[in-house]
């Protein structure tokens, strides 16, 4: 009897292990899909972004793992330098709210994140040290910029 009640001590303490790692991990890692394509408010209007694109990478996942990035170029990186920061407006999407407010005053690059979805001064965003970074709008939604577009995903 003592035997059966500590195999089930054990057990239960290692599946609230297995819990507690599986809490653990990055909000990032996982799988997330491509779910929707605007033309980024930097575009300007003689600028024609590839219509092509979007077709091609609508619906397609991206799987975060702790050493590599799948997906559809050219978001597949081998070896991801992962770094979780925070970042204001102004410094989103390679700091193209900075740029157009350095062109035209009378932007407010707070007010172009919030039409996108973000809200706050603080936006979480995370550094792959590949070629692009993911903006998190909440812990399900990430967006990027890519070819003068905002791309959408979502954590599946």
């Amino acid at each position: 009897m003592k035997s059966a009640v500590a195999a089930c001590l054990l057990v239960s303490i290692g599946l609230a292990m297995g819990a507690l790692a599986k809490a653990a991990d990055p909000l990032y890692l996982g799988i997330w899909k491509i779910s929707g394509a605007v033309a980024a408010p930097w575009a300007g209007p003689k600028q024609k972004p590839d219509s092509a694109e979007p077709s091609r990478l609508l619906g397609k996942t991206i799987v975060f793992r702790p050493r590599e990035i799948t997906g559809p170029p050219p978001f597949a990186c081998k070896a991801p330098r992962y770094k979780e920061s925070e970042f204001s407006a102004d410094m989103i999407f390679q700091g193209a709210f900075e740029e157009m407010q350095s062109k035209d005053k009378s932007i407010d690059p707070t007010k172009l994140a919030a039409a996108l979805g973000f809200a706050g001064k603080g936006i979480k965003t995370l550094e792959t040290g590949c070629e692009i970074d993911f903006h998190f709008v909440d812990a399900s939604t990430a967006e990027i910029g890519l070819n003068d577009r905002v791309y959408t995903l979502k954590k599946q």
